[in-house]
């Protein structure tokens, strides 16, 4: 999986239509291979990041957990420290 597209089921407040469409936009890159399509491309490109955001907003529509809803603070806050463990770099 991209690294960049982050888990957004089952967070508290849940995820925005934004942070959905931005993880399509990077699925859709990835599988393409386009970071910018060509002129030619760009309508079909962006026809696949809109119907993925779609796709993905009815599928959290539909799903069902009994897990706790995640915090952002905490699992950014985590995110951090793996990075800290990981880059040695201390993040502010």
């Amino acid at each position: 999986m991209c690294r960049n597209i982050k888990t957004l089921f089952n967070f508290d407040p849940p995820a925005t239509d934004d942070e959905i469409y931005a993880a399509s936009l990077q699925y859709v890159r990835k599988v393409t291979g386009f970071n910018k399509p060509a002129k030619i491309n760009e309508d079909n490109f962006n026809h696949a990041v809109k119907e993925v955001a779609k796709i993905t907003r009815n599928l959290f529509n539909s799903l069902e957990t009994s897990a706790p809803s995640r915090n952002r603070e905490v699992e950014a806050e985590r995110a951090r420290m793996r990075n800290e463990k990981r880059f040695g770099i201390k993040q502010s």
